[in-house]
């Protein structure tokens, strides 16, 4: 019998919840990696149940034929935005997907109802593998980070940050926040990746996932004081140690790619995705087995976030 809490919804890899006007949006990488689906509901466990509304489809041919990964749905200048990635091919060239960003919009009240946009791709001045864009607004400013591979640095990619000008492009030059360097972000493949941003108790809290998409998969943590400029580099530091790792006695493996969401009650929760199991035949984005999870967060004294071990406290399905 397994030990392993159930996930709000299974099969949902990268999972994003996003919280407006009342109601709950889900967005996540479906195992087919072939479109964009959202639910909405009116409570995060209702998020299980609702029905997916597929919102854009991928083209046979063509830059974004292949591999949607990673979307997130945000608001920027009140406007739906939903970010992912995409490939030409499911080829690898020097060790890495051919990725690149993109975005596409919406001007309705229902984002499941309305009319989306063609995709914008979201030029960087680096032509090279990049996804797990994600946005936060600060003083009247929006952000845009993402990770990238650089050619020049080793490993699969790194964490950037550049202010947004509008929905679908940068208004300036990236910073670079992050590289993989400890040994829990270089297991496997040199990566840092899947950011979220939170901000909380006079800080911005910026989690990311690092190593291979395995049961060495984990989450970090960068934060920066939130009067501080999240352009600057020095603004920021960096946890020697990840925030969220596997947890073999409950069955939870590889936990990661996180987002952050306010429930209902006004808790602060942490949403991830992990596996149950660890003997995964093949490359590990072909198991389909990575579930959505969604668990409390606490604060210790210091205003850190404390999310404790993967498989406890998780939050059941509607049902």
């Amino acid at each position: 019998m397994s030990l392993s809490p159930e996930p709000l919804i299974e099969q949902r890899a990268d999972p994003w919840i996003l919280a407006h006007a009342g109601r709950y949006y889900f967005i996540a990488s479906v195992p087919e990696y072939d479109r964009l689906e959202l639910r909405c509901a009116d409570s995060v466990a209702g998020l299980a149940t609702a029905p997916a509304t597929t919102v854009w489809r991928k083209p046979d041919t063509g830059p974004l034929c292949e591999l949607i990964w990673a979307p997130e749905l945000h608001r920027v200048d009140g406007d739906w935005v939903i970010y992912f990635a995409a490939a030409p091919s499911r080829e690898i060239v020097d060790g890495l997907f051919q990725h690149r960003m993109y975005a596409i919009t919406c001007t309705a009240d229902d984002p499941l109802a309305g009319e989306w946009s063609e995709p914008a791709q979201m030029a960087t001045p680096l032509d090279s593998f990049c996804l797990d864009a994600t946005t936060f607004h600060l003083s009247g400013r929006d952000y845009y980070v993402w990770a990238q591979q650089d050619p020049e640095i080793p490993g699969n990619s790194n964490l950037y940050i550049a202010e947004l000008a509008g929905p679908t492009r940068l208004a300036g030059p990236p910073t670079r926040l992050s590289v993989p360097e400890y040994d829990w972000e270089t297991r496997g493949f040199l990566v840092n990746e899947g950011p979220a941003v939170l901000q909380r108790h006079g800080r911005l809290l910026l989690t990311y996932s690092a190593s291979a998409t395995d049961e060495n998969y984990c989450v970090g943590l960068l934060w920066a004081d939130a009067d501080s400029d999240p352009l600057d580099a020095a603004s920021w530091s960096k946890s020697p140690m990840p925030i969220l790792v596997s947890d073999p006695a409950n069955e939870i493996f590889g936990p990661g790619h996180n987002g952050f969401v306010v429930g209902e009650d006004g808790t602060d929760l942490l949403v991830y995705h992990a596996r149950t199991y660890t003997d995964i035949q093949g490359d590990p984005l072909w198991d389909p087995n990575r579930h959505t999870y969604v668990k409390p967060i606490r604060w210790d004294e210091r205003g850190f976030p404390d999310v404790g071990r993967a498989g406890e406290d998780t939050l059941p399905p509607a049902r």
